[in-house]
């Protein structure tokens, strides 16, 4: 009988596999795949960051559930993975900005935030007695009149973006951000298709209750999350788009198989 090929590699986290691997940090990556779809979007207007709220019962106040969260004046992040891991996540980043605004009398640099929140995630790979954390985070912020999108992984690895998911739905999240990104995407044009990536990348329907919205504007640099109403509304009106659309290819199918049939 062949042993199981990760059999004793994964009961510590200092231990590498004969092939270079670490373990318990694929299965940090695993609880993110697992969690729900968080987006964020670079434009030269801003960033625009939305995240899917699924819940597992109607019992459930949707308010409750944060995976939206404001860092600093200028920063914000969105959350998939575990819950409680990125809480401290996010706690940690929100002390590291308001330790350089005290040390330096100015806002910390979005670049330079997200690297701090790495080096922390990279140590939790290389010291016994702990896991790594089980939750990605989408960095979005403005600085200096200049947008930048970062995705944080549980190795402590950083990518820069400019459109970016995480969570169970960004195999085809990604796919629609491949087809229809564009770098002079206004705001209301990436918050349109933030909500069109999470609509195909989840199951259930999308609504104001599930789904919710920040954008950091450049012209201000300040973090908004958006109301309900104006989130129902942009819903609204890409469902409705997206409708006239599949009309559209309907009847254009229907005159193609009725010009097959008179040849």
């Amino acid at each position: 009988m062949q042993p199981l090929q990760n059999a004793g590699y994964d009961r510590a986290i200092t231990v590498f596999s004969p092939d270079g691997r670490l373990f318990q940090v694929e299965y940090a990556r695993e609880a993110v795949k697992r969690g729900t779809t968080s987006i964020g979007i670079k434009c030269p207007d801003g960033i625009v960051l939305a995240v899917d709220k699924r819940t597992t019962s109607t019992l459930v106040e949707s308010s409750s559930i944060e995976k939206l969260f404001k860092i600093d004046e200028h920063i914000g992040a969105a959350t998939s993975g575990l819950v409680a891991d990125a809480r401290a996540l996010v706690e940690r980043a929100r002390v590291e900005a308001q330790i350089n605004k005290i040390t330096y009398s100015e806002p910390i640099r979005v670049d330079s935030l997200s690297k701090k929140l790495c080096d922390m995630l990279q140590l939790y790979t290389q010291n016994g007695g702990v896991r790594p954390f089980g939750s990605a985070l989408i960095i979005g912020g403005v600085y200096n009149d200049k947008c930048k999108l970062f995705e944080t992984d549980p190795s402590g690895a950083l990518i820069e973006y400019k459109a970016t998911a995480i969570g169970s739905g960004r195999s085809s999240a990604m796919e629609i951000f491949e087809e229809e990104y564009k770098d002079d995407l206004s705001i209301d044009d990436a918050i349109a298709l933030a909500i069109r990536a999470i609509n195909e990348s989840t199951e259930h329907d999308t609504t104001s209750d599930n789904v919710e919205i920040a954008v950091i504007k450049k012209e201000d640099g300040k973090y908004v999350k958006l109301s309900k109403d104006d989130v129902a509304s942009y819903i609204e009106d890409v469902l409705a788009e997206e409708e006239e659309e599949e009309e559209v290819e309907d009847e254009a199918d229907i005159e193609d198989s009725e010009e097959s049939d008179e040849e």
